[in-house]
C-alpha cells in the first residue's frame, strides 16, 4: 500500500510537468469557475425578486414561513445547474488533456466543442449525481448514531470511486450516463488504490494552494483591504484552478492507461507499477 501511495504522488508530480507544457489546461477550471459565479448571481437574483431567498432563509432558521413548491423547484434547478457547469469543464479539461497525452495538440476551443457535443450526457449525468448527493446529504440529517453515519459515509465513498472515470468515458467512448457509470465501475478494480491516495494526494494540495493564495493576500490587506481582496481573489482562483488541472491530468492519465493508451509525459514503469494488483 505505501509503494502505491510512491507511485500515486509520482504520477501527481509527472501531471504538473504536463502541466507545465501546456498551461492553458488551467483556463477550464478558472473559466468553469466563472461560470458558477454568473449561476449563483443569476438564481441569487431571482430568488431575491420573487421572494424565495427569504421564504427558504425563515424556514431553514426554523421560523413558522415554509418554502413554496416553486422555491424547491428553484433551489433544485440551481443545484442541478451547478453540478452541470462543474461537470462540463471538467469535461472540457479531460478531453483536452486526453489529446495532449496522446500527442495530439489540442486547444481551448476543442475542449468546449468536445464538451458540447455530449451536452446530454453530462446532463443526464448531472442529474444523476444530483439526485444522489440530496439523497446522501438527506439521509445523514437523518441518521442520528455513529454507525449510521459511518455506513453512509462508506456508502459516498464506493459511490465516488464506482463514479471516478464517468466524466472521461461519457467524453471519450460516448455512452450514456447509466452505461458509462457500469464502464467506470468496471474500471475500478485496477485503479481503485490510486484514485483513494489520490483524494488524499489532491486533499493535501488543495489546502496547501489555499495557503499559498491566502498568506500574500492577508499581508497586502492588512496595508489595503481593496488590493488584499483584489489580489486574494485573483490568487486563490489562479491557486485552485492549477489544482484542479492537475486532477483533471491524472485522472486522464489513469482513464488512457487503464483503457490500454499509453499517455505521454508519463513513466510507464510508474504506470505499471501504480496498477499492479494490491
Amino acid at each position: 500500500m505505501f509503494a502505491n501511495i510512491g507511485h500515486t504522488f509520482s504520477l501527481i508530480k509527472q501531471s504538473w510537468r504536463v502541466l507545465m507544457q501546456d498551461r492553458k489546461l488551467i483556463l477550464f477550471p478558472i473559466m468553469g469557475g466563472a461560470a458558477l459565479l454568473l449561476v449563483l448571481a443569476v438564481f441569487a437574483g431571482i430568488a431575491a425578486t420573487t421572494g424565495s431567498l427569504d421564504r427558504i432563509d425563515t424556514a431553514v432558521g426554523g421560523a413558522e414561513t415554509e418554502a413554496t413548491p416553486a422555491d424547491m423547484v428553484l433551489s433544485g434547478l440551481l443545484l442541478f445547474t451547478t453540478y452541470f457547469v462543474v461537470m462540463f469543464f471538467n469535461a472540457a479539461l479531460i478531453a483536452t488533456a486526453i489529446e495532449r497525452l496522446r500527442g495530439r495538440p489540442a486547444t481551448v476551443g476543442y475542449g468546449i466543442q468536445k464538451a458540447s457535443s455530449h451536452i446530454p450526457a453530462i446532463i443526464g449525468w448531472a442529474i444523476i449525481a444530483a439526485t444522489v448527493g440530496l439523497i446522501l446529504n438527506a439521509l445523514r440529517d437523518r441518521t442520528d448514531g455513529f454507525l449510521g453515519q459511518i455506513a453512509l459515509a462508506i456508502a459516498g465513498g464506493v459511490w465516488a470511486y464506482m463514479t471516478f472515470f464517468v466524466v472521461p468515458v461519457l467524453i471519450i467512448e460516448g455512452l450514456g450516463p447509466i452505461a458509462a457509470i457500469k464502464r467506470s465501475g468496471a474500471l475500478l478494480k485496477s485503479t481503485w488504490g490510486n484514485q483513494v491516495t489520490a483524494n488524499f494526494g489532491f486533499m493535501f494540495l488543495y489546502i496547501g494552494a489555499a495557503l499559498v493564495a491566502f498568506l500574500p493576500a492577508a499581508l497586502l490587506f492588512s496595508i489595503s483591504p481593496v488590493l488584499g481582496l483584489t489580489v486574494g481573489v485573483a490568487l486563490v482562483a489562479l491557486a485552485m484552478g492549477t489544482v484542479q488541472a492537475l486532477e483533471g491530468i491524472f485522472k486522464a492519465a489513469l482513464y488512457d492507461f487503464a483503457t490500454g493508451s499509453t499517455p505521454m509525459g508519463f513513466e510507464q514503469t510508474d504506470m505499471r507499477s501504480a496498477y499492479r494488483a494490491l
